[in-house]
């Protein structure tokens, strides 16, 4: 072997460094998964890019990577905004890289870009943009604040004449087992597809212009794929109906995914049979109070005469025992009295041995009036004897 063939392994890293150098200048946009990751204290990522074999599932090509401290606090906060995750391991991502080789430490590649589309979709990202925007305007929970009636008999409906979720709310509403009856006026929309938002939205606009007829307006429609049901996601329908006057029911066909629309709305509904019990369950649960009300009052009342009657038995007695007190003194003055009376009797008196004395026919109560040698009568038991006055003598 000629020595002049011989290297050192630093030349020839370095013969590799140049040459990586001279034929990667660019940067590379370059999709895998993320392997290991984590963050040191200076605020630098370090992860493992990795592909993995299609049929096998192995790891087939891993190659380290770092995101700059400087770079990863522009990239993280964007790519966990668009596509509400955050970087972990076993996420796909699409990062834009510059390769870098170190004699050292070997190869590696800088990321100085990410792309949140390829990991969630170009919709999913435009939805999360969407959301983000409107939370930010202060969209969320805004129709959510107004109070629901608590009879909204005067019903504003959102619909496709033609599709089966109209057919459901209305025929399960006339239908219901407690026989309400509502006002409900119908205005037709398209429920799918590109023109959809523009055309709920004109319905929204007919509603608005006759406010004051309605208590609730409903928009609903039956099942679809993910692309039918795009329409809810819309920017400016979901303004529409965060912004209007009046609670907005919606109830669309969908068991697994939540559209702008549900996030903005009053109240969010699985199918236009569950809008349709909604509305319902509002009267149902009415009724249920006024039902409850009215045997609370009639309890209350039944108490309250219960009370009564207890109160005016126990005045009857009150009064009974007074009546008789009352009667008893009385009876005992009249015997009293009774008493006064017959002890006054002049024939009581006579009977005593008493005698009556009578001038003229008039009676006498002392000697004043009396003079010697006139005739007196007195008046004793069993008859009246006449006496002349031979003496009087005063005491």
């Amino acid at each position: 072997m000629e020595s002049n063939s011989v290297m050192t392994l630093s030349e020839l890293m370095s013969k590799v460094k140049l040459s990586l150098e001279r034929d990667f200048r660019e940067r590379y946009w370059v999709k895998g998964e993320i392997g290991q990751i984590s963050v040191n204290g200076s605020g630098h990522c370090y992860l493992d890019l990795i592909d993995k074999d299609d049929k096998s599932g192995q790891v087939s090509t891993k190659v380290r990577a770092v995101i700059w401290s400087s770079a990863f606090r522009v990239i993280k906060p964007y790519f966990e905004t668009s596509t509400g995750k955050g970087l972990e391991r076993g996420i796909n991502v699409l990062v834009k890289v510059e390769i870098q080789y170190s004699v050292l430490y070997g190869l590696s590649l800088i990321i100085t870009d990410i792309d949140p589309s390829f990991t969630i979709g170009d919709q999913e990202l435009k939805r999360q943009q969407t959301i983000k925007r409107l939370k930010e305007e202060g969209m969320f929970n805004l129709n959510n604040q107004i109070t629901i009636p608590s009879l909204p008999k005067r019903i504003a409906l959102i619909s496709s004449e033609s599709a089966a979720g109209y057919r459901d709310f209305i025929t399960h509403v006339n239908n219901n087992d407690y026989g309400f009856t509502y006002h409900i006026d119908f205005f037709p929309s398209l429920m799918q597809g590109d023109t959809a938002p523009e055309s709920i939205i004109g319905g929204m606009e007919r509603v608005a212009s006759s406010i004051e007829s309605y208590d609730l307006l409903f928009i609903v429609r039956g099942g679809g794929s993910v692309q039918d049901l795009s329409c809810f996601d819309d920017y400016n329908l979901s303004v529409n109906i965060a912004q209007f006057p009046i609670p907005v029911i919606v109830g669309v066909g969908h068991d697994h995914d939540f559209h702008i629309a549900d996030m903005v709305c009053h109240t969010s509904v699985k199918t236009p049979t569950a809008a349709a019990d909604f509305l319902i369950d509002l009267f149902a649960k009415e009724e249920q109070m006024v039902l409850f009300l009215s045997r609370r009052l009639s309890l209350s009342l039944q108490s309250r005469l219960s009370k009564e009657e207890a109160l005016i038995d126990s005045l009857k007695h009150k009064v009974k025992i007074s009546l008789q007190s009352k009667f008893t003194d009385l009876t005992h003055k009249l015997e009293l009295l009774k008493g006064r009376v017959e002890s006054s009797d002049p024939l009581v008196l006579m009977a005593k041995g008493y005698a009556l004395v009578q001038k003229d026919g008039k009676r006498q109560r002392g000697v004043f009036d009396l003079s010697e040698g006139e005739s007196v009568d007195l008046l004793m038991q069993g008859g009246i004897v006449n006496c002349q006055i031979n003496k009087i003598e005063e005491l």
